[in-house]
C-alpha cells in the first residue's frame, strides 16, 4: 500500500547559523530508510503525469518503483537512459515547476520528492558501484561538442553511447560549464560533477580544454578535420549590466566572474591565491538563482551584511522558493521593491554605497508580471563596499561572428529549430542558453539529447 502521508519526508540539512559560515553541501540526503519512506509516496500512476513534467523524460514511475524494492542499481540504468547527469539533476533542477508540479500527490498535498529521489539513487550508485560504463563499440563517425556545460555534456554522452567518437572543446582549464563555475559548492560539490564527468570519459568521450572554438579552431575547420557534425553548447557567459553610473568602480562584479572566481578559482580556500574582494557590505542585484548563489557566497566569504536588491515583490522573483527560503535562513537581507540607479565611489575608485529608489508594481509588462515604477523622491543609499550585478547573461558573439552561415536573433542567441536543434548551418547543432538565453540545467540537458538525435539521424541519413 503507498504511504499517504501528505507531506514529504524532510531531507537532513546542516542548521542555518553553521552552513553560511562553510562551504559544505547544505543538503545531506536522504538515507536509505528515508528514500523507501518517500519513494512509497508515489501511487505509480497509469497515465505517468511527472514524466511529461521532465525535459529529458525520466521514466520516474519506474525507478521510483525499483526504489521501494531495494533496487537502487536498477532504478539508476532507468534513470541513466534519459539523463547523463542524475547526481546533478537531483540537486539543482526546479523539480518543484516541473516533474514535480505535475504529480497527482500535489494536487491535494505535497508532490512525491522526485528529485530528493534522484539524488538518493545517483549518490548510492557513485558510493557503491565501481564499475565504469563500458565503451560502446565504435560506428566509424565522429563529432565535434562545441562547450562542456549540461547540454554539451549530455550530447556527448548521448552520442558516445551510440559508438560515436565524440569530442568535446571547452575554453576553460576545467570541464562542466556552468556546473563548475556558476554554481557554489554548498549547492553542487565539484567532485559530484567530475565523476559524472568522469563517467563520460570512461565512455571514450574526448575531452579537450584550453581550447576556444572561433578562435583556436574555427566551426568551419571542425568539419575539415573530419568531424561530421558539430554541437554547440557554448552557454550564456557574458554578463549583463544596467548601464548606471559607477559600473566601472573596484568592488563592482559580474555575478558571473564573482562565482567564477569562488567556484572554478576556489577563492574561498585561504590556499588559492585567487584575487577577489572579501567585503565587510554587500549589495546583491537581482532576484534569480544566480542572486541567491552570489549573495549566499558573499556571506561564507565573511560578509556582515548581504542585501539583495530586488525591484519587484517576492512573488515575482524568478529564484526557487527553496533557494529564497535558504537565503533568508542563512541571513540575507531582502530588500524588495527597490531598483539601484547609482553606484558611489570614493577618491580612489573603490565602492563606498549603492543608490536606489523604492518601486511599486504597475501594470503587467510583457512577462506577464506587473512593471516596477519608481516612487517620486524616495530614493536612499545602502553603505556597501561591493556590488554584484546579477541580472542575467547572454550568449558570448565568438562562435556566431566566426561561423559564416550562422544565424543569431537580436538577443545574440542562436537561431536553432526547437524539435530538431538543427541552425541555419548544415551540419551545425545548438541547444541550451547559447540558444535560449539564460535558463534551467535540466532544459539545456534536454536540448543536448534532443540535439544528439537530431545528429544521429543526419550522420545516418549522409
Amino acid at each position: 500500500m503507498p504511504n499517504m502521508c501528505p507531506t514529504k519526508t524532510p531531507i537532513p540539512e546542516q542548521e542555518p547559523d553553521v552552513r553560511n559560515k562553510n562551504f559544505d553541501e547544505v543538503a545531506k540526503g536522504y538515507t536509505e530508510e528515508m528514500a523507501l519512506n518517500e519513494a512509497s509516496r508515489c501511487l505509480n500512476c497509469k497515465n505517468r503525469p511527472c514524466v511529461s513534467g521532465c525535459p529529458v523524460n525520466i521514466q520516474i514511475p519506474d525507478f521510483i518503483a525499483h526504489v521501494v524494492k531495494g533496487e537502487y542499481e536498477e532504478a539508476y540504468k532507468i534513470i541513466t537512459k534519459s539523463s547523463s547527469l542524475p547526481a546533478v539533476c537531483g540537486r539543482v533542477c526546479p523539480q518543484e515547476t516541473q516533474c514535480e508540479s505535475k504529480c497527482v500527490r500535489g494536487i491535494k498535498t505535497e508532490s512525491v520528492g522526485i528529485g530528493r529521489l534522484e539524488r538518493f539513487v545517483a549518490d548510492y550508485h557513485m558510493q557503491n558501484c565501481t564499475e565504469k560504463p563500458q565503451k560502446p563499440e565504435s560506428n566509424g563517425h565522429k563529432v565535434a561538442v562545441v562547450g562542456s556545460g549540461p547540454s554539451g555534456l549530455t550530447c556527448a554522452g548521448a552520442l558516445a553511447k551510440k559508438g560515436y567518437a565524440v569530442t568535446v572543446f571547452e575554453a576553460f582549464h576545467t570541464a562542466g560549464g556552468v556546473l563548475m563555475y556558476g554554481i557554489p559548492e554548498f549547492r553542487l560539490p565539484k567532485k559530484i560533477v567530475q565523476k559524472e564527468i568522469d563517467n563520460l570519459r570512461a565512455l571514450g568521450v574526448d575531452i579537450r580544454t584550453n581550447m576556444v572554438v572561433g578562435k583556436v579552431v574555427s566551426v568551419d575547420e571542425l568539419f575539415e578535420d573530419g568531424y561530421e557534425a558539430v554541437f554547440i553548447g557554448t552557454g550564456a557567459g557574458l554578463p549583463n549590466f544596467m548601464g548606471m553610473e559607477g559600473e566601472g568602480l573596484i568592488g563592482v562584479y559580474s555575478a558571473n566572474e564573482f562565482l567564477t572566481r569562488i567556484n572554478l578559482m576556489k577563492a574561498y580556500k585561504e590556499e588559492y591565491d585567487t584575487p577577489i574582494i572579501r567585503p565587510k557590505n554587500v549589495a546583491v542585484v537581482g532576484g534569480g538563482n544566480v542572486a541567491m548563489d552570489a549573495a549566499r557566497s558573499a556571506l561564507r566569504l565573511g560578509a556582515e551584511n548581504v542585501y539583495i536588491v530586488y525591484r519587484r515583490s517576492e512573488e515575482e522573483m524568478p529564484a526557487r522558493n527553496e533557494e529564497i527560503h535558504h537565503a533568508k535562513e542563512e541571513g540575507v537581507n531582502f530588500m524588495l521593491l527597490r531598483n539601484p540607479v547609482r553606484v558611489l565611489g570614493d577618491e580612489n575608485g573603490k565602492v563606498i554605497g549603492l543608490e536606489c529608489v523604492e518601486m511599486e508594481l504597475g501594470e503587467p509588462d510583457a512577462s506577464g508580471r506587473r512593471r516596477p515604477v519608481a516612487k517620486a523622491g524616495s530614493e536612499f543609499t545602502l553603505d556597501v563596499d561591493a556590488v554584484i550585478i546579477a541580472i542575467g547573461n547572454a550568449p558570448n558573439p565568438l562562435i556566431r561572428t566566426t561561423t559564416p552561415g550562422l544565424e543569431a536573433n537580436k538577443r545574440g542567441c542562436i537561431v536553432a529549430d526547437e524539435t530538431t536543434m538543427a541552425t541555419t548551418k548544415d551540419g551545425v547543432y545548438a541547444g541550451g542558453d547559447a540558444v535560449t538565453g539564460a535558463a534551467t540545467v535540466i532544459k539545456a540537458m534536454g536540448a543536448g539529447r534532443q540535439a544528439a538525435e537530431s545528429i544521429d539521424a543526419y550522420i545516418m541519413r549522409k
